[in-house]
């Protein structure tokens, strides 16, 4: 199977996921900048998952364009990620009506953490259905960066029991570490073309 039907469902799915997300954004009561500043907390945490919804489908895009075959494995692995990037705006909506306490901000990392997962086991998916002659392989090797990323969400999670500010700190850290789309990736596509 090629993967262009798995392509065009993950577009779909994270265009819906960003649709929410703006579509919840709170709005200023009155038309003031201090009813501006009071929504500000929120806009940012929104502007986060925005962003981390952006990062796992930019890379996803990446990881696709090098890939030649998938199988019912990789389609599950998709779905997986699918799941979770559908619970963002379900945990953004949470944290925006009970602030940004523990339980909401340990859920939140839970999320990012399963998306995290389930990326890994699409690319590890990936990576044995196209086996030893795999352009993801021989681009992604051992994926460290993935691995220390899924810790520092597993630690955040834990911490937003006891500091929830230093959790949504980690969150903005991780997301800057893959702001930028694996090089890996995009020079293993470039040698395709």
């Amino acid at each position: 199977m090629k993967p262009d039907r798995l392509n065009a469902l993950t577009d779909g799915v994270v265009a819906i996921a960003i649709t929410i997300i703006v579509l919840e954004l709170p709005v200023p009561e009155e038309p003031t900048l201090a009813a501006l500043r009071a929504v500000i907390p929120m806009l940012l945490a929104y502007t986060l998952t925005f962003i981390n919804i952006g990062i796992f489908w930019n890379n996803h895009h990446h990881m696709l364009a090098v890939t030649k075959l998938v199988d019912g494995r990789v389609l599950w692995a998709n779905l997986a990620l699918l799941f979770f990037i559908s619970l963002m705006p379900f945990v953004i909506r949470w944290i925006d009506e009970a602030g940004f306490v523990s339980l909401p901000t340990a859920a939140y990392g839970v999320v990012l953490l399963g998306a995290a997962l389930s990326y890994q086991a699409l690319e590890r998916s990936i990576m044995r259905v196209e086996g030893e002659q795999s352009e993801l392989r021989s681009a992604i090797g051992v994926d460290v960066k993935a691995w220390a990323s899924a810790i520092a969400y597993l630690a955040a999670v834990g911490l937003a029991f006891v500091a929830p500010v230093a959790s949504i700190l980690i969150y903005v850290l991780n997301a800057s570490a893959w702001f930028i789309p694996d090089r890996r990736i995009e020079e293993a596509h470039k040698r395709r073309r």
